[in-house]
């Protein structure tokens, strides 16, 4: 694949040192993870209990926040094609600050579902998909790849930093101080690294670029942004529902729940592992082929665990294969939407392939606990298994799609 010749991208001066960049992101994105994401599976038990309102309804807010961030990535994607990523990111950084001080002060379910509203708005703001068209924007082609690498290395280790030390705040001082002291330390972390290291990102564009770069039409008639889109849906889904249900399923084979946990904690570890060697391996294969190779081994380690899972080993060997794949997905999107339409209009792009992967991933944890209900979780992880083993195939088969087919902008 070739990036779509039709958009020419300009050079600007002034721009800030790579290095600079990265760090800031690396920093930003392991804080802002941290504390907007991973930070709510310790807080969820105490919090319920104090609201009076069941698990189940409490874990919903942080679906209403994926779905939002979801519903926003395309609007979020337009601005910073055309505005770039310093006011929007820094302005995410005060919002999510904000809206972890109010989590804090929530009384009730429906207060804490307004704040993940919030909390769903700056998501769409400062994580992964601006942090990447900053990075897409302003960096050299060349150091494209180790840059989106660097930050998302780094960012690999927000759960192993944030769950461990939201833990034993709670246990310190419960969780509405602890949060209160997330939120300090969002703010003093992000908001001013976004405010200095991304001056002199936004792109210098002409109004017929702007209009092109706003105008996502002409990828919507590529047959292979579908092709995409239903790819990163299915594992995107998978990898969700492994995410929420994986504990309970290694629980269910038999094993003890301290041990399922740290069995489940494997998967954040080798997902670091797996950026690294996919990144490599690009030297010698497309983006889209190594991944395939990848998520079709997911889906191998998922039809066995149910056979070998019983057993620690044969537990350890299906982890470790399936782990290897599950931050994959964060580097071979970027990659592969380069590799085929080129950098302008990235965010617009990236923002349009973003939003049905984040409905989905809102969503599948949902529909896995009802199916778990209805025939249990062996179906569940054979569907699991199934697609990823078919969003594999699908990126296999990607490489083969002409370019020629995905429409120029006019």
């Amino acid at each position: 694949m070739t990036a779509n010749p039709g958009l020419v991208e300009r050079p600007t001066a002034a721009r800030p040192g790579t290095r600079r960049l990265v760090g800031a992101l690396a920093v930003t994105q392991t804080v802002g993870y941290g504390v907007l994401y991973y930070a709510f599976s310790v807080i969820l038990g105490p919090m319920s209990r104090d609201l009076g309102i069941s698990n189940a309804t409490a874990a919903g807010a942080l679906t209403v926040a994926v779905l939002v961030a979801g519903l926003l990535s395309i609007p979020v994607g337009r601005w910073l094609d055309a505005r770039g990523g310093h006011a929007l990111m820094t302005t995410g950084s005060v919002l999510g600050s904000m809206a972890v001080l109010g989590w804090s002060q929530v009384h009730s379910a429906a207060q804490l579902y307004a704040v993940f509203v919030l909390i769903g708005v700056a998501s769409a703001m400062v994580l992964y998909e601006p942090a990447f068209a900053v990075v897409v924007a302003v960096t050299d082609p060349a150091r494209r790849g180790k840059a989106l690498l660097g930050i998302t290395l780094v960012a690999g280790f927000a759960s192993s930093i944030f769950i461990p030390l939201t833990g034993q705040l709670v246990a310190r001082v419960e969780w509405r101080p602890t949060l209160a002291v997330l939120a300090v330390l969002l703010a003093m972390v992000t908001v001013p690294l976004h405010g200095l290291a991304l001056r002199r990102t936004a792109p210098v564009l002409d109004r017929a670029e702007r209009h092109r770069r706003g105008s996502p039409g002409w990828v919507l008639r590529d047959p292979a942004f579908w092709l995409l889109a239903v790819t990163f849906v299915l594992h995107g889904a998978a990898l969700a529902v492994i995410a929420v249900h994986l504990v309970l399923y290694l629980v269910s084979l038999g094993h003890p729940a301290a041990l399922a946990a740290s069995l489940a904690g494997l998967l954040g570890l080798l997902s670091v592992t797996g950026r690294v060697v996919t990144t490599l391996s690009t030297r010698w294969l497309p983006m889209a082929t190594i991944a395939g190779v990848i998520f079709v081994g997911q889906g191998v380690a998922m039809v066995l665990l149910p056979v070998v899972g019983r057993q620690v080993p044969g537990a350890i060997a299906c982890l470790v294969l399936f782990g290897l794949g599950f931050g994959v997905a964060s580097i071979a999107t970027p990659a592969i939407l380069l590799d085929r339409y080129g950098a302008a209009g990235y965010g617009t792009i990236a923002g349009t392939l973003a939003a049905p992967v984040l409905v989905a991933k809102a969503s599948a944890p949902l529909g896995g606990a009802l199916l778990v209900a209805a025939v249990g979780y062996r179906p569940l992880v054979l569907c699991v298994a199934g697609a990823c083993a078919l969003a594999g195939v699908l990126l296999l088969l990607l490489k083969w799609r002409p370019t020629a087919r995905a429409a120029s902008p006019r």
